[in-house]
């Protein structure tokens, strides 16, 4: 066998030499571009890692936007006034003592329609109840109206009171319908202590023991001339 020159063993030496310090070269290359990859990976990606956060749970809107401390949502607006405020539905009478505008009524005053209710009913004539007591809520919107309808406040009191004086908010008034019937009661209503009290208002009755004896008082022209009307 022929012996490889030295010099010919030199070169292939410093190829092997060359070759490996170009593949060290490569893999730190492609090492350090791996880590780099992995430094900038995506936020998504690094998430997958972590504990995903509790969502909000479905809580009105009002109720987040509370103060500290509130224990739950503001009430916003109350509904219309209805027949637990006195609001009467058709065809209620005297009689109706479940509706609240009846039932709410000063005892001895409904004692009295009922008396003078069931004597008029001989005379084919029903009383009608076209309000009775009302709530505070009730009487303001009322007289809200009236101020609308009539343009000042000042016309209004003639025909709505305020919640600190309607009697209606009392108990102790009554609108009788119909027109049958508040005649019949002017010209029976004192024998029962029932009696006309504004002159404008030929429904509104109220109870006055004494006219049962005396006859009943004379009438204030409306409301605003009623000392009680002033406090």
């Amino acid at each position: 066998m022929s012996q490889i020159p030295a010099s010919t063993r030199k070169a292939s030496r410093k190829i092997y030499w060359i070759l490996g310090v170009g593949l060290i070269f490569v893999i730190s290359m492609i090492g350090a571009a791996l880590g780099c990859q992995s430094q900038n990976a995506s936020p998504s990606s690094a998430a997958a890692w972590s504990f995903p956060t509790a969502s909000p749970p479905n809580v009105p809107r009002s109720a987040q936007r509370g103060s500290p401390g509130e224990k739950g949502p503001r009430s916003e607006h109350r509904g219309p006034p209805g027949e637990a405020d006195g609001v009467v539905p058709d065809g209620v009478t005297v009689f109706d003592d479940a509706i609240p505008a009846v039932a709410n009524l000063d005892p001895a005053l409904l004692e009295a329609l009922h008396r003078a209710a069931t004597d008029a009913a001989n005379d084919r004539i029903k009383f009608y109840v076209n309000s009775g007591w009302r709530s505070p809520a009730y009487q303001n919107q009322l007289l809200r109206e009236a101020v609308s309808k009539y343009g000042s406040e000042k016309e209004a009191a003639r025909w709505v009171a305020t919640a600190a004086t309607s009697l209606h908010v009392k108990g102790e008034a009554v609108d009788i319908g119909h027109s049958d019937a508040t005649m019949w009661l002017s010209e029976h209503g004192a024998e029962y202590g029932l009696c006309q009290i504004y002159r404008n208002e030929t429904w509104h009755y109220e109870l006055r023991p004494e006219a049962i004896d005396h006859g009943c008082p004379r009438m204030y022209a409306d409301p605003t001339q009623d000392p009680r009307m002033r406090k």
